[in-house]
């Protein structure tokens, strides 16, 4: 993957969070306790960052909120049929009206992170656009997966760890006459 496959995603570069291997803080939000991982890093994620993270080294994850801003509405997939779950999920985004969407490998086989790119969303109505996305994801497989930005997390857990590799990208609307 190259940075330029990154730059879809459309990340915030002034910070960037990096896991550490003990647990820094544990954080009450609706009656569950988590525990956090990752460190907040206040310097530019440049390409020697991003290379170590490719090189294993260390792992990096971005921000999906920017001054109560959403560029992209991810789709966090943890199960063991990707080819299946991105199948159903890419004929559900395409109903749903959304043309532009990117699915990223993460480091562990089988997980993806389909990033749907919305443009300069609101906090709310990205949560809003998520959860809606959440339901009717439901309705088509077993629940593996989360959808970001939620309330669910506590505001700093709406990270993601940088994909490794580019699953499939989806672009424009060349198949829609059809429908």
């Amino acid at each position: 993957m190259t940075s330029m496959d990154l730059k879809l995603i459309k990340i915030d570069t002034s910070h960037y969070f990096q896991k550490i291997n003990d647990v820094t803080m544990q954080i009450n939000h609706n009656g569950r306790v988590f525990f956090d991982r990752f460190k907040r890093v206040d310097s530019m994620l440049g390409l020697n960052i991003i290379e170590k993270h490719f090189a294993n080294e260390i792992i990096v994850a971005h921000d999906i909120i920017k001054n109560n801003k959403v560029e992209n509405i991810v789709i966090d997939y943890n199960g063991i049929n990707d080819d299946i779950f991105y199948h159903k999920a890419q004929l559900l985004l395409r109903e749903e009206g959304y043309l532009n969407f990117t699915a990223y490998r993460s480091k562990t086989k089988g997980h993806l992170h389909i990033y749907i790119h919305k443009g300069h969303t609101s906090l709310e109505e990205a949560k809003l656009l998520a959860k809606t996305i959440s339901l009717k994801l439901e309705h088509l497989a077993p629940k593996q997966w989360k959808v970001f930005p939620t309330d669910e997390v506590p505001p700093s857990f709406n990270i993601l760890v940088l994909p490794y590799d580019i699953y499939a990208k989806e672009r424009g609307a060349s198949w829609s006459k059809y429908m």
